[in-house]
């Protein structure tokens, strides 16, 4: 079959297409032999929860890497896209989740930036060709209006229109609906439809299935790092916005056959203490401009319980994570452990208190990459006894109780000197489960423990979670991974927006309830 045919065996030219793409990572394989045809003149929607692969993808389209194996074609032909320059200049532009204008220049400005008129710029052709696109897409641009002035929705239209000028063919849309307003999401999906009538190719990711039903032509799915399926204009067209939800929600969540861990997707019988060891009430914290506020969040952890949060990441997992341990003020609320409140009590407090908490950042804020694995295990320790006295370190107790936690937690370290940062993932995630699980202990916020691990390490790292729950601790486990939660919790709750939006029993059709909640769909 020739390429020109092979094109247009879809019934419309692809632009794009990947064959068995494939992307490793130390340690991870971030997409394995996936398969992709990108036309002309649809929207072609990329599904998937956080760590499905997404964003690698659209790093090795957009030039920022390149693939491991398999190859990607451009009109047919094997074309490496070795840098963003080449990309562009092969008509793909990309507009990224997060704005990359300059907010104190003005939008003509903005758009010479990079553009084919840095060099001489020409104003008059410039506004020319602005005019000429915006009266196509019917948009209205000031070229004078500085971008701190626009709102979100209209800074959108110009990272799309930058896009335009330099003649793109296919456009990615990386989140962008992340910060609209309904009325901005609306508008975006009417630019999109008239994009593609004149026959662009758009890439469209977004987390909400609602925003796939409504505006895309092809929808395809990807977990972990694979395409687990496709649905087709055909029977897009042929089945309601509630029925083609309900079928991604399967692929996204559904059952896979073989799963080696599916034997432990069985509820535990599990004694319901009369008395919680961790009680959270109508706790609170105000938003930020880069993060979201948590609004009234209650619930409770009885000894020896594992209750899992669910939800795509940015909801406010990370700040409940963080109000728990005592790093981010809250404006309201209570949080109680073994009976006795933590309001007004710090980092070191809570922790004296028995309450622990394990970052997601191992190496910006869990460590000090340059310091020996044995201070980094006692990192929350500095000035107390017996590793400090009267200010002074104690060197010897701490490398003897270092040399211990390495033997027990099985650290593979040349050295309790070796510099930390040279050390893998897994084994500073050991370290810092060491860490958290010193004596006192009574509960642990574990956030996404697993995240960026191999798999025996991941195997590793979830065991030790299920055996901190076995000795009677309260466990609060944050992933983005449902396949972890449903394998591991007692309960499942989940998080949009700041707020919990639902809780479910770990049995039965745990799975489907949770992934609705998640989508925004009632459980």
């Amino acid at each position: 079959m020739t390429n020109a045919s092979s094109s247009q065996a879809g019934g419309k030219p692809e632009i794009v297409t990947l064959e068995r793409v494939t992307k490793r990572f130390p340690g991870i394989v971030a997409n394995n032999a996936v398969d992709l045809s990108i036309r002309a003149g649809e929207v072609h929607v990329l599904l998937g929860e956080n760590g499905a692969g997404k964003s690698t993808l659209i790093g090795m389209l957009s030039g920022l890497q390149q693939p491991s194996e398999g190859r990607i074609l451009v009109d047919g032909v094997p074309t490496p896209i070795t840098s963003p320059r080449q990309a562009l200049a092969l008509g793909i532009g990309t507009v990224f989740q997060h704005m990359m204008l300059v907010p104190t220049l003005t939008v003509a400005e903005n758009l010479l930036l990079g553009g084919p008129w840095w060099q001489r710029p020409k104003s008059e052709e410039l506004a020319t060709r602005v005019a000429e696109i915006s009266r196509t897409l019917g948009i209205t641009v000031n070229l004078h209006a500085k971008v701190s002035d626009l709102s979100l929705g209209e800074q959108q239209q110009v990272e799309i229109l930058r896009a335009l000028l330099r003649n793109s063919r296919l456009l990615i849309l990386d989140e962008s609906t992340s910060m609209l307003t309904p009325k901005g999401i609306d508008d975006l999906g009417a630019l999109m439809r008239r994009l593609v009538e004149q026959g662009l190719a758009i890439v469209f990711i977004t987390h909400k299935l609602k925003e796939a039903a409504a505006f895309g032509d092809r929808i395809s799915v990807l977990k972990l790092g694979r395409k687990v399926g496709e649905i087709s204009p055909q029977r897009l067209r042929a089945r309601s916005e509630n029925e083609i939800i309900v079928e991604i929600v399967e692929l996204m969540f559904g059952r896979k056959e073989n799963d080696p861990e599916e034997q432990d997707r069985v509820a535990r019988a599990f004694p319901v203490e009369t008395t919680p060891l961790l009680e959270v009430r109508d706790l609170a914290v105000p938003a930020t401009a880069t993060a979201p506020g948590l609004a009234s969040i209650s619930f409770d952890i009885r000894p020896g319980e594992l209750l899992g949060i669910a939800g795509i990441d940015g909801n406010g997992q990370k700040q409940l994570a963080e109000a728990l341990a005592g790093q981010l003020a809250t404006s309201g609320g209570m949080v109680r452990l073994a009976g006795e409140s933590l309001n007004g009590l710090g980092v070191g407090e809570r922790r004296e208190k028995g309450l622990r908490y394990l970052t997601d950042d191992r190496l910006g804020e869990g460590t000090v990459g340059t310091f020996p694995v044995s201070i980094n295990f006692f990192l929350k320790q500095i000035g107390t006894s017996p590793f400090w006295r009267k200010g002074v370190e104690q060197r010897q107790e701490i490398d003897r109780r270092a040399g211990e936690l390495v033997r027990e937690y099985d650290v593979r370290t040349p050295s309790i000197k070796t510099p930390i940062g040279r050390l893998s993932g897994g084994n500073i995630q050991k370290i810092l489960i060491a860490r958290e699980l010193a004596e006192g202990v009574k509960a642990v916020v574990f956030n996404k423990p697993t995240y960026g691990l191999d798999l025996a390490n991941t195997l590793a790292t979830r065991q030790r979670v299920r055996e901190v729950a076995a000795r009677g601790m309260a466990v609060l486990l944050i992933s983005t991974d449902l396949e972890e939660l449903l394998s591991m919790c007692d309960r499942i709750a989940v998080m949009s927006g700041g707020a919990l939006v639902g809780t479910v029993e770990n049995s039965g059709d745990a799975r489907t309830k949770v992934g609705r909640l998640m989508i925004g769909l009632a459980a």
